[in-house]
């Protein structure tokens, strides 16, 4: 447990098993890049390298995935969009369904794993 006495299995309370699958798949998919942990929040839970690339907020039925960039992404799949500073945004994409997690998604991912050094 870290220090707010938050863990992951806290976040999928509730929550249909779908969004536990998808939640593994996308750790599944980020471990192909190396090394990360699993930092649970008390909103969400912040896939590190050094620093946080990811978070993760669960819905009943869907996935919030926040990525690190160091641009904006011209996609319509991005539901939100926050330039944090001059050269970081955190973009928002909803997950439902494990077609999710294609290659696009994954590149986006894989450029932020690489930005958390």
């Amino acid at each position: 447990m870290n220090p707010g006495n938050h863990s992951v299995e806290h976040h999928f309370t509730g929550k249909t098993p779908g969004v536990k699958g998808l939640y593994d798949l996308l750790l599944k998919t980020v471990g192909k890049f190396g090394d990360f942990s699993e930092d649970p929040k008390k909103t969400s839970i912040h896939l590190n390298r050094r620093t946080a690339f990811a978070g993760v907020a669960t819905r009943k039925d869907a996935i919030i995935l926040t990525i690190k960039a160091n641009r904006d992404i011209g996609s319509s799949r991005i539901l939100k969009r926050e330039q944090a500073s001059a050269n970081r945004w955190h973009l928002e994409v909803r997950l439902t369904k494990p077609a999710d997690i294609d290659p696009e998604l994954i590149s986006w991912l894989k450029e932020a794993y690489e930005l958390s050094v």
